[in-house]
């Protein structure tokens, strides 16, 4: 058998993790963690790119550029429903460089697209839906992660994957902007663009957009490929996995998991439009990455927050604060006879990510504990073989629902910057879209409370 496939691996077993498993673990992390990253990266491109089309010479309407921004969630979560179950099937290591690899497709797509300002709106929409290859990785890398901890670390393990992760965000939004304004490629990269600003000729290379994380991407998957392991009794087909979409409590947190993700990737994807839209006097590049940044950071927070206090508290914490960051966002706003408040505007969404950050960690707190229970509550008072058993299938379990609620979760980064932009069209203010969100966070406060925080709840965790 290959050193890269583990033929045995049991992390609730104190003895093994103490002397083996733990460094095994940690070690698929760190390399698991950087990949994330860069899909993210890709999948976060035209989020920062569709604010800069009209200086390299591209000519769209404000709903056209919210197409570009919001497409790649619309396509990473729809094959993150594919990749959900991919990884027992063909192994975490494989699958991780497979899949980061295939990051190279759109990152060099976009690189030679952005180059020639007479490229189509088709051939952009087309590289948008492409980038959406970035966000199907979170589905694979947390359901993979997920398998190599114990219930006792899962919370902070799945969120440092995702936290760090999703920093990518932040990382692409931070430096877009810097990479663009240099010949970096030299030659090679092609020729630059030209705009006015404030009277001065400028030079830009949207195509660096692209063509700069192609080698991090190539490296990346090599360390994947030659560094990662695959866990034998890991492996699944679709048939046993598929028993999640009879668990009523895969679907209630689907629905959690769009208010938490959804909201972060969403609101990472519309950000930078709404600011332009709303305050045209503010460079939206030099704020847009602070709130992908915060949320990111406190991912960790609130899967380590959730281990200590339990997740279900902390999420429904999470929405009520959401509902309140969204109030605080709508009377910042401009309205007539008052121009805003931008400061109020960033400081409002800085805290809507902060708390989407520590919802994402506690709501991936909350499905192993979940099924783990449930398994175990079918298991109680059986023989050993059968415990073990529940284990294994518990493990299995929560490994797709992870990359499934990852799935649908990420919808919600095509709904909120179309919301935006359908808003924007209609009435002229994204105020009727703030308010569904509003009413949307209501209800999945009360879902998290019902079934999960309250005393005497079915299901506590």
């Amino acid at each position: 058998m290959s050193t890269t496939v583990l033929t045995r691996w049991e992390p609730e077993d104190q003895a093994f993790w103490q002397t083996k498993g733990a460094r095994i673990a940690y070690r698929n992390l760190c390399i698991s963690i950087p990949a994330l990253m860069l899909a993210f990266v890709v999948w976060m491109l035209w989020s920062v790119v569709a604010v800069n089309l009209d200086r390299a010479g591209f000519h769209f309407t404000g709903n056209q550029l919210f197409w570009l921004t919001a497409l790649p969630a619309l396509s990473g979560a729809t094959l993150r429903i594919f990749y959900s179950f991919l990884v027992p099937i063909f192994g975490g290591r494989r699958f991780t460089a497979i899949s980061t690899a295939l990051l190279m497709i759109p990152a060099l797509g976009m690189g030679f697209a952005l180059r020639d300002p007479t490229t189509g709106y088709p051939t952009l929409l087309m590289l948008a839906l492409l980038c959406g290859l970035g966000g199907a990785n979170f589905s694979s890398s947390m359901a993979n992660i997920s398998f190599f901890f114990p219930k006792a670390r899962k919370g902070l393990a799945t969120g440092l994957n995702a936290g760090i992760g999703n920093l990518g965000v932040s990382v692409v939004q931070f430096l877009t902007p810097v990479v663009i304004s240099v010949a970096v490629f030299g030659a090679l990269g092609g020729d630059g663009q030209q705009y006015q600003a404030n009277g001065v000729t400028r030079d830009l290379w949207l195509q660096n957009a692209g063509f700069i994380w192609v080698p991090f991407i190539a490296v990346s998957a090599l360390a994947a490929w030659f560094g990662m392991h695959d866990i034998a009794d890991a492996r699944a087909s679709f048939a046993e996995q598929a028993v999640i979409f009879k668990r009523p409590h895969n679907w209630l947190m689907c629905w959690l998991y769009v208010g938490t993700f959804g909201s972060f990737i969403g609101f990472s994807a519309g950000l930078a439009l709404l600011t332009k839209s709303q305050f045209p006097d503010v460079n939206p590049t030099a704020y847009a990455f602070l709130g992908p940044l915060v949320g990111a950071l406190t991912r960790p927070v609130g899967g380590w927050l959730s281990d200590k206090l339990g997740g279900a508290r902390v999420t429904l914490w999470s929405f009520l604060g959401m509902i309140c960051g969204v109030v605080a966002v709508l009377s910042a706003l401009p309205h007539p006879g008052t121009g805003g408040s931008f400061v109020g505007f960033l400081a409002a969404f800085i805290a809507l990510f902060a708390l989407t950050g520590i919802g994402n960690g506690s709501t991936f707190r909350m499905i192993p504990v979940i099924f783990l229970t449930e398994r175990q509550r079918a298991a109680k008072g059986r023989d050993a073989a059968a415990q073990r058993q529940a284990l294994q299938d518990a493990a299995k379990e929560s490994a797709a629902v992870l990359g499934f609620s990852g799935a649908i979760g990420a919808y919600g980064g095509f709904f909120i910057p179309k919301s935006f932009g359908t808003s924007l069209e209609m009435t002229g203010t994204p105020d009727a879209a703030l308010y569904a969100f509003i009413l949307f966070y209501i209800s999945c406060a009360v879902i998290t409370w019902w079934c999960y925080a309250r005393r005497n709840a079915a299901m506590p965790c």
